[in-house]
């Protein structure tokens, strides 16, 4: 089983437009309503392939009760923790040249309560062997020390751990050993403290973040592809996107096909990868947040580099 922890959900309004006039009155199209936020998409995505999986996520006010309805609406097994708070709503700019502007509220404040109540849940539903995937922003007032708390307790239950968050947040989940971290360029950047400008300092700074204890390092690159790096196998992978619409959510995707091939075959990093990759692909030529289902998904447009330009600049940031 899959399982995915999201902190600070959200609601997710995305807007179409032409191009966005600072200052101007705009008509937009018809504007999509989805479930948001990264963990929550990692399980949206999942179900849509057909691969078992479960959210676990705080709601509140009436914006959790949007955000339920919706899953409830698209199938996705998920497990609602009521909090006190509010659950946010954000709002992604969509332009037809494909830049996306979003704007993100910060969130409510988990308490205590909150807090221990969510990890109640996490104790019924995580087993060991189970994949736990904690990602996505953490709420205002959170400290390193509590996501540390919850991570090392995951950890700890017999799970596989998977992180994909940002900033302080991913430095303080690094202590509790995560079997696999997905930072895309500019989080690793920021991990190693200097700038990544080509595939051989990715490969070297997610070689420095595999020493840390950490058994598998999956970086998403954009546009740039994709690097994998274990004790004892570095790949670089390649995708294409002929039509891109938004980049909302593919590193969600992203994940949930590797994570689709991977808790299924170990050994078999390549196809974990590729898997990836296509799922990657295919999100992004979808409107919003939307994920790809099997028939948006083009292995066509996917492959591994075994003699990668490593000198090569990246474009995507």
């Amino acid at each position: 089983m899959i399982i995915t922890v999201t902190l600070n959900p959200s609601l997710d309004r995305t807007l179409e437009l032409e191009r966005l006039e600072r200052g101007g009155v705009q008509r937009t199209a018809e504007p999509t309503l989805e479930p948001g936020g990264k963990g929550v998409n990692v399980t949206r995505a999942l179900s849509a392939n057909g691969v078992a999986s479960i959210a676990v996520l705080p709601i509140g006010g009436g914006e959790g009760d949007e955000l339920q309805r919706l899953l409830d609406g698209a199938g996705v097994h998920a497990r609602f923790v009521p909090v006190a708070g509010r659950t946010r709503s954000n709002i992604t700019i969509s332009e037809t040249d494909g830049t996306i502007t979003k704007l993100n509220e910060p969130g409510s404040v988990l308490d205590e309560v909150d807090l221990q109540t969510l990890i109640a849940v996490l104790r019924t539903v995580v087993a060991a062997g189970d994949w736990v995937v904690l990602s996505g922003s953490v709420p205002p007032s959170f400290t390193a020390v509590q996501l540390a708390g919850i991570a090392q307790s995951l950890a700890s239950s017999g799970a596989h751990l998977a992180i994909d968050t940002s900033g302080d947040a991913l430095l303080s989940s690094l202590e509790a050993r995560p079997r696999l971290v997905k930072p895309n360029r500019t989080e690793l950047s920021e991990l190693v403290g200097r700038p990544l400008t080509c595939i051989a300092e990715v490969i070297d700074a997610a070689k420095e973040i595999r020493d840390r204890g950490i058994d598998i390092v999956l970086v998403s690159l954009g546009s740039d592809g994709a690097v994998l790096v274990t004790a004892d196998a570095t790949i670089v992978g390649e995708s294409r996107v002929d039509h891109p619409r938004s980049t909302v959510g593919a590193g969600d995707s992203f994940l949930a096909g590797f994570l689709t091939k991977f808790s299924e075959d170990e050994t078999d990093l390549e196809s974990a990868l590729l898997e990836a990759l296509a799922w990657g692909a295919a999100a992004t030529e979808l409107p919003g947040s939307a994920v790809p289902e099997p028939s948006d998904i083009d292995y066509t447009n996917v492959r591994l580099v075994w003699q990668p330009d490593l000198d090569r600049p990246l474009v995507a940031s």
